[in-house]
């Protein structure tokens, strides 16, 4: 399956056009005369449908007001072993919480920041896709890091702002960085933190947000495996119904039998990373709000109980086997 996006483009997002869900956005708008081979977009999310929330601070430019910058996120592999990457980070990467963060990363003039989290995923702030790869070849690539490494990456995108004189917050689809209430913890937030590219203020606030877009992202890697792997056996029901035989040698079932098992354990391993509420924000309700906000704009719960349901009739599939 082709990269998957959800960039914001200002008024272009409001047009009442049809769209694929915000997963399946096109980093370009191409007539389908010129792309005849895309498919056809099929529906929006609540992220994509509020899209025009978001033109008041895009149109309306203020003298503190940052320029409109890119998050993108990057899915390479099932998942990544932290521990291991340490010694391929720049010097002044830290463990931040569930992550690695590096606070700078990219050309000089034009560094951003990056968040490495364990579920195979990494969010890029202020960089561009060429930028995230290139992240993804230097530190990610060997084999003793990734594991399950995916054949194609799972990409999205989001834009966001900084404005100290706004409440931070997700509008529409842009993610606005301004004020915040102090934290209720010091412990949450390491005591010495270095020269990063973006404000410290809301390092945080950046964290939740990047955790929820790793969530998603690598959902949707789970999602495009477990499509591949339920047309591969699309045919089964026709093949019971006509012969009472699965149409399958018994190596091909041994294989399938495997691959669902893969994906019962993938999720299970994963279940922090898609449904369950991470610590940090048993503690800072605000953090968990701007969590909980990206998270439900991406529609990560229901996703995850689709992909559950699937699982499950897979699984009732596999008894006729």
């Amino acid at each position: 399956m082709g990269h998957q996006y959800c960039k914001a483009q200002g008024a272009r997002l409001a047009s009442p056009a049809p769209c694929s869900d915000i997963r399946r956005l096109s980093t370009q708008v191409t007539p389908p005369s010129e792309n005849p081979s895309k498919p056809k977009p099929k529906a929006a999310t609540p992220l994509r449908r509020s899209a025009s929330k978001s033109l008041p601070i895009r149109v309306n430019p203020t003298p503190t007001r940052g320029d409109i910058q890119t998050v993108f996120t990057l899915a390479t592999a099932e998942r990544y072993i932290l521990s291991r990457i340490r010694n391929r980070l720049p010097s002044q990467s830290q463990i931040l919480h569930e992550s690695w963060w590096v606070p700078k990363w990219g050309e000089k003039g034009k560094e951003g920041e990056i968040f490495v989290f364990a579920n195979g995923s990494f969010v890029c702030w202020g960089l561009r896709e060429e930028d995230a790869r290139r992240f993804a070849e230097k530190v990610l690539s060997s084999s003793d890091v990734q594991v399950g490494s995916l054949k194609e990456a799972e990409t999205e995108e989001l834009e966001f702002v900084t404005d100290p004189n706004e409440n931070t917050r997700l509008q529409g689809d842009l993610i606005i960085l301004g004020r915040v209430s102090p934290l209720s913890s010091d412990e949450n937030i390491p005591s010495s933190l270095p020269q990063a590219a973006l404000p410290q203020e809301t390092l945080l606030v950046r964290y939740a947000f990047s955790q929820a877009l790793s969530r998603s992202t690598a959902l949707s890697a789970l999602e495009t495996s477990l499509d591949d792997y339920l047309s591969s056996v699309s045919l089964l029901p026709h093949s019971l119904e006509k012969t009472g035989k699965p149409g399958l040698g018994r190596t091909a079932v041994i294989k399938k039998l495997g691959g669902l098992m893969k994906f019962r354990q993938n999720l299970s391993l994963n279940r922090e990373n898609f449904s369950d509420t991470p610590d940090l924000y048993w503690s800072e309700p605000e953090l968990e709000g701007y969590f909980n906000s990206l998270s439900e704009a991406l529609e990560v719960k229901a996703r995850t109980m689709s992909v559950n349901e699937k699982i499950t009739y897979a699984a009732e599939a596999r008894s006729f086997f």
